[in-house]
């Protein structure tokens, strides 16, 4: 067990997977690759390997449980090749019928096939023979789980296997020791509960996120670099990546989550369309922890850390023309306050959600095409937006954005968003 001194709660699962990433750093010496128990220790993998520049895999494990008094209590665990990790102690004291035992066992391993048919898309497991393996998960409670999926690895022969984990019970990691070369946990409480609790942003993510994190360390992803944009004495966390063509660049701002699949996906779209795309937080992790949420940052300060982006974004691609802008949720109004303050560099903007009447006295500023993408369903943000476009110097247009109505997926629905942006873009940059 590797415990260090962490700032608690996690901001999120990423801030979890940095934190995580020094510590296994210095574990790895042949051909590593990542193994992460979904959904959300994919997460927290997929930022440790990328900040090890690894290949990331998913490693799927179903808890097996049984209907009881007590409610449904796990007596083991289905590992993707069908095997099956019993807890005996716990079977003992339920004797289970062997009848109910293997219903139970067929239903995991049916539904174990159609979430790796989801996550991998076909794609074939990766290797792990001779390689060392690093198993990341979220958080251990019990250890069940995470004993069974080190055990699927131990079968496959790996040079040396690491459990990394943020946060874990003490019991589970004492329980676990014998089952991993190397344990990493990056705390254990003494008042451990549930994993959930020791992160500010515990939103589950879908199965749409955990095929896209997979899809990007694939190799389905354009390649991303992963950069620091100064503004005064912030860093902002950012990934760039340039098409072979470059038509143009774009920035993608938010306030927080460019991890997410629907952010991702939109940023995705516009590499394609031929944008050497900056994606961008503009708030940091540590004022996300701080303010349990959006922290409140005004207009003026988050448009100058934008400012910065796109100066760094025009330096970094040696662009001469203008910049679109793509503004989402959190940063929406930031969008506008650059723009204003930048009639020359910024030519086009595209807002997705947000409130883009918070810019107020930089509106009248804003002489540049606007396409505004309001929620369906928000007709009081719709009505703001209204406003906000009443007051602006140039062009808006207000539609619902693509996919509101909920039925597409986060990255189908980014990916519209990202469509809608680079076609306004080419219209107007």
């Amino acid at each position: 067990m590797s415990p260090v001194p962490v700032s608690l709660p996690f901001a999120d699962r990423s801030a979890a997977g940095r934190g995580l990433a020094e510590r296994v750093r210095p574990l790895l010496r042949t051909d590593p690759v990542v193994l992460a128990l979904p959904p959300g220790g994919v997460a927290v993998g997929a930022e440790l390997a990328r900040a090890l520049d690894l290949p990331l895999d998913v490693l799927v494990v179903r808890r097996l449980t049984l209907q009881g008094a007590a409610g449904r209590a796990p007596v083991g665990a289905v590992t993707e090749d069908g095997g099956v990790v019993f807890d005996d102690s716990e079977l003992a004291r339920r004797r289970a019928a062997r009848e109910e035992l293997s219903r139970a066992v067929r239903s995991e391993r049916q539904e174990l096939d159609r979430m790796l048919k989801a996550y991998r898309g076909g794609r074939p497991g990766a290797p792990v023979a001779g390689r060392d393996v690093v198993v990341v998960d979220e958080g251990v409670t019990t250890g069940a789980t995470a004993r069974a999926a080190l055990r699927w690895v131990r079968r496959h022969r790996p040079a040396r296997l690491v459990l990394a984990v943020p946060v874990a019970a003490q019991s589970a990691v004492a329980a676990l020791r014998g089952e991993a070369d190397e344990i990493v946990v990056l705390t254990a409480p003494d008042n451990f509960h549930a994993v959930g609790e020791w992160y500010r942003d515990y939103e589950r993510p879908t199965e749409a996120d955990v095929a896209a994190l997979l899809e990007e360390r694939a190799g389905g992803r354009p390649p991303v670099r992963p950069v620091r944009i100064t503004a005064g004495e912030i860093g902002l966390d950012g990934d760039f990546t340039v098409p072979e063509t470059v038509r143009g660049a774009a920035v993608v701002a938010l306030g927080h989550g460019r991890a997410h699949a629907q952010n991702r996906a939109a940023a995705d779209t516009l590499h394609e369309a031929g944008y050497a795309t900056l994606a961008l937080d503009l708030c940091t992790p540590q004022e996300w922890e701080a303010a349990q949420g959006v922290p409140d940052i005004g207009p003026d300060e988050l448009g100058e850390r934008l400012v910065r982006a796109v100066e760094w974004l025009r330096s970094a691609t040696g662009t001469t023309g203008a910049v679109g802008v793509f503004g989402a949720g959190a940063a929406a109004h930031a969008a506008p306050a650059a723009a204003a303050r930048m009639p020359r560099t910024v030519g086009a903007l595209a807002v997705l959600g947000g409130r883009i009447d918070l810019a107020g006295e930089e509106l009248p500023g804003v002489r540049v095409p606007v396409l505004v993408m309001v929620p369906g369903g928000e007709s009081f943000v719709w009505e703001l937006s209204e406003w906000a476009a009443g007051r602006m110097g140039g062009p808006v247009e207000l539609r619902t954005a693509p996919g509101a109505e909920g039925l597409l997926g986060g990255t189908a629905e980014g990916r519209l968003a990202g469509e809608a942006a680079a076609d306004w873009f080419d219209r107007h940059l």
